[in-house]
């Protein structure tokens, strides 16, 4: 188990980068973390894995030889702001299932969702979209007064900002000019102010999403806030497409399958958050014609 739970190099690296160098004491302290959680829940750890801020390990049930996930997070209010999304999702079959949690520890214990392939190794359409943003709009809550969820603006700063030092760090000159990420970053924050409030998921992706039983699409890894549900919406609408009909197409598609969504609203946090797709493909060296058309839409 201890050897299943040292933390690489590259990937300490990268909880640096995200939560700065004491991260580094908690990579050192994450096997006699895991150790005592899997006593606790009775579990057996067999396989690690993880992304930017946390370490996943599929376990086993001693008592059944289940599988489940035992997700560890160094920073436990994040632990905190997904337990609590989990929580109100909880009645939704669209959304991994929270079955235990220790917040101080910064752990959730998720159930394993099945066949559970990653969306964006699939093929997928617009109605199982739909359908998945149906589901996560279901519980229709309002912020409470103990929530620990942040509003959408938080989350726009956040990745913003994350994109901001990514081109710094890329170096790269000429087509993203640092004002248009700027005036970007002002009407995402626009229309966080002037929407509805829903529960966000805030990082509602295909490569966040599973396939689950009965082909329904299974979200995972929420970044949850309080904003506007149509925030959810875009990464869906944006992927492969280079051409504005098209994209407005879809977008007209997709709001006559889900109740509230609005066109005008979907269209305009497209235009919004395109250069946060964009980035990474022009720091990847690439010039196609769906980053011509994401640079397009974003005004640069």
């Amino acid at each position: 188990m201890k050897e299943l739970a040292c933390v690489a190099p590259e990937v300490r690296d990268r909880l640096v980068v995200r939560f700065g160098a004491d991260v580094l004491g908690w990579c050192d302290e994450l096997p006699a973390l895991l150790s005592e959680l899997a006593a606790h829940w009775d579990l057996e750890p067999v396989a690690a894995s993880g992304g930017g801020t946390s370490r996943v390990f599929r376990c086993l049930r001693r008592d059944t030889g289940t599988s489940v996930w035992l997700k560890l997070t160094p920073e436990s209010g994040i632990a905190r702001e997904e337990a609590e999304a989990l929580r109100a999702w909880a009645g939704t079959p669209s959304v991994v299932t929270l079955l235990a949690e220790d917040l101080a520890a910064g752990a959730l214990l998720l159930e394993n969702v099945e066949p559970g392939v990653p969306v964006r190794q699939l093929t997928w359409s617009l109605l199982e979209v739909a359908a998945l943003l149906r589901d996560l709009r279901v519980p229709s809550p309002a912020p409470g007064e103990h929530s620990v969820l942040r509003p959408l603006s938080h989350r726009i700063d956040f990745v913003f900002d994350l994109t901001d030092r990514r081109l710094a760090a890329a170096r790269v000159n000429g087509p993203v000019a640092p004002t248009v990420l700027s005036q970007a970053r002002a009407a995402a924050l626009e229309l966080a102010a002037s929407g509805p409030v829903g529960l966000v998921h805030g990082d509602l992706h295909p490569a966040n999403v599973l396939s689950g039983p009965g082909a329904r699409m299974v979200a995972i890894d929420p970044r949850p806030t309080w904003g506007d549900p149509d925030f959810d919406a875009v990464d869906w609408i944006l992927e492969g497409v280079a051409d504005l009909a098209i994209l407005e197409q879809r977008i007209e598609e997709l709001a006559a399958l889900v109740p509230a969504l609005s066109p005008q609203r979907v269209l305009g946090w497209c235009q919004a958050l395109s250069v946060l797709t964009a980035v990474p493909r022009v720091c990847a060296g690439r010039d196609d014609a769906e980053t011509q058309f994401l640079m397009a839409l974003a005004g640069g």
